[in-house]
């Protein structure tokens, strides 16, 4: 699997990473409903058996089950993937998670990261939200600064804006930022992708497949019958009118992927590695079965008469 390097680092990263916000489980505002801790161990040494050399993760998904969970798949896998984690979202004893990038609060969750993931040092370690906003240079500071001392190799953002990555490299360099990006979700590619692009920052999107809805498994009845703490049943992606025109991208990335033997969900993963700027994209496999079918997407590419049908 051909490897990619990430924006300034030395970091040299497959195309798919593995992504673990569903096998946070049931914990949280925004999950995606009950997950066997089994599978999701089960899921992530086989992307890594596959030659996906990288996982990410965050505190925030599952109030750290997630960095749990991805800290159990690591004891059995050598050599060790890259681990890639975030910040800024926080819960103190009422589990109530708010938003904090204080420098104090920063440095004790890196150490709860370390710890939860049993790693000495984090790969990549990101804000995970620019809020508050007043708070990104004193957060950004404190992660430039463990990052000197060895707890961090490299530091980036998630959700950021151009002006806002300005801001933080004014205090030190961004590695990499990670954005929504999929066929039904393209805001960046008009301002937030060129700017990396000239700025040398690598980008790992998340939800390239719109957290299922262009995977090719989706329909109305599925939808209707996700558990009801599912965050997707409340999302704007999965109600009208939006839900109509992603179900015909489903369709008609089901009809290019067809052609080749692979699936919509590769198809969608395919369209976003298109653009330069992408370094990798993110993928949340739950179980070991998926990776199966979603894997070809590290090397499968559309013509461009094909892209042109998606609206590129």
């Amino acid at each position: 699997m051909k490897k990619r390097q990430l924006g300034n680092s030395d970091l040299n990263i497959s195309p798919l990473g593995v992504g673990t916000w569903a096998i946070g489980g049931p914990d949280g505002n925004y999950n995606w409903g009950p997950q066997d801790d089994g599978d999701s161990i089960a899921a992530i040494q086989r992307a890594v058996e596959k030659g996906i050399n990288w996982i990410d993760t965050a505190p925030a998904y599952g109030r750290g089950h997630s960095e749990e969970v991805v800290g159990k798949a690591l004891k059995g896998l050598s050599p060790r993937p890259y681990v890639f984690t975030k910040n800024s979202l926080v819960w103190g004893e009422d589990r109530v998670v708010t938003n904090r990038l204080k420098a104090a609060s920063v440095r004790r969750e890196c150490e709860d990261s370390l710890r939860r993931l049993g790693v000495e040092r984090l790969d990549l370690w990101q804000i995970h939200w620019p809020n508050p906003d007043a708070d990104i240079e004193e957060g950004w500071a404190e992660m430039a600064r463990l990052q000197k001392e060895g707890k961090v190799r490299w530091i980036g953002v998630s959700n950021f804006s151009p002006a806002q990555m300005k801001r933080a490299q004014a205090i030190a360099p961004v590695t990499s930022l990670q954005p929504p990006y999929s066929a039904a979700r393209r805001e960046i590619e008009a301002e937030i992708l060129p700017f990396c692009g000239e700025n040398n920052i690598g980008v790992i999107v998340y939800s390239p497949m719109q957290a299922g809805l262009l995977s090719g498994r989706m329909s109305r009845e599925r939808i209707q019958s996700l558990p009801q703490g599912d965050w997707r049943r409340g999302n704007d992606q999965f109600k009208e009118p939006l839900l109509t025109r992603n179900l015909a991208l489903q369709e008609a990335l089901g009809k290019i992927g067809a052609k080749y033997g692979h699936s919509a969900g590769v198809a969608a993963i395919a369209w976003v590695l298109r653009r330069p700027e992408v370094t990798g994209a993110i993928v949340g496999f739950r179980h070991p079965d998926q990776v199966e079918g979603l894997i070809a997407a590290a090397e499968f590419r559309m013509t461009q008469e094909e892209m042109k049908g998606i609206g590129d």
